[in-house]
């Protein structure tokens, strides 16, 4: 099935909570310390870390024993995880930030005795990562005006984002962005596509379930491309009215496209955003990891995920 690996969760008994301070620290705190005690209650030795060196370190030592890493927190703390941890930790996820766009793509619980269950019972499945600038991804990324949306709002960050926090950003931009031009260059073809705007995914999620490229996959070894050549505040109306009604693949202004590489160009300083974070600055190279990720996802998304994973599952619930 389109290369994924699955395995059934051996005997491996620690875990690992990382907890992102930044991600509305006293109800992440909580929820964390739950998570822990309904762990200890199954069998399992838990640990909870807030400081990125010690989880680090910790999760090296811990390696052959360690049945998992928890990610408490939104997607950033998962991507920020991703590219410090070692490439064979196992990663599960406890969704404590705004939009947790990979969780809902895993159909992860948000209730703390259900993420437990998931640890204890799920599968440790591989899923492709992107990676820009050399900087990993699990979801998606982007430049151009959304991007400039969330370089502003983490200029003022102070603990969790909640969904009003963007709404000064979002008028602020409306006002002063300018919507330079994106020159595209996707894997080895020659002449470039020229956009305003340019959206890159890993995994079908955006913020508000906006269904901009609900064909990706996050197992098919490639990264889809949406992007819309119109520049100014009447074609973004229009573009998302066109992405809600599912209508934006049909029209001319609209380029879809899968790539493995992507290059991104500007002749001006236009941001990029990763998974809801601030990237940087174009120029942007990115590229699939296939299987990159190991993630713990509950058993009801990989019976969503195919017949031949489903088998899999039915072979290892039998006895022996």
């Amino acid at each position: 099935m389109r290369g994924i690996e699955h395995m059934a969760l051996n005997q491996r008994s620690e875990v690992i909570v990382a907890v992102n301070p930044n991600a509305g620290a006293t109800e992440t705190a909580i929820a964390a310390a739950g998570l822990a005690r309904r762990l200890e209650q199954l069998g399992y030795s838990v640990v909870v870390r807030s400081d990125l060196d010690e989880i680090v370190e910790d999760a090296r030592a811990r390696l052959d024993s360690l049945r998992c890493v928890v990610a408490a927190g939104g997607d950033g703390t998962v991507s920020l995880l991703a590219n410090r941890l070692p490439e064979s930790t196992p990663l599960a996820i406890l969704p404590q930030g705004t939009e947790n766009l990979l969780a809902k793509f895993l159909r992860m619980p948000f209730r703390v005795d259900e993420v437990a269950k998931v640890i204890d019972e799920g599968l440790e499945t591989r899923l492709d990562a992107g990676r820009a600038n050399q900087q990993l991804f699990l979801v998606m990324a982007s430049c151009g005006f959304d991007a400039e949306v969330v370089h502003q709002v983490h200029q003022s960050r102070r603990g969790n984002i909640r969904h009003w926090a963007y709404a000064r950003p979002i008028v602020n931009s409306i006002r002063k962005y300018r919507y330079p031009t994106l020159t595209v260059y996707c894997d080895d073809v020659v002449d470039p596509i020229r956009l305003k705007w340019v959206f890159c995914f890993n995994a079908p999620r955006y913020a508000m379930g906006l269904p901009i490229a609900e064909e990706a996959d996050a197992m098919d070894g490639r990264l889809d491309l949406c992007g819309f050549r119109g520049g100014n505040l009447w074609n973004g109306l229009v573009y998302l009215a066109g992405v809600v009604t599912r209508q934006h693949r049909r029209w001319r202004d609209t380029v879809m496209s899968q790539a493995k590489r992507i290059r991104i160009e500007s002749s001006e300083p236009v941001p990029f955003q990763i998974d809801g974070d601030p990237g940087g600055y174009l120029p942007l190279d990115i590229e699939v990891v296939p299987g990159r990720l190991r993630l713990i996802v509950p058993r009801a998304w990989v019976l969503a995920n195919g017949m031949a994973l489903a088998e899999a599952v039915e072979e290892l619930a039998e006895p022996g």
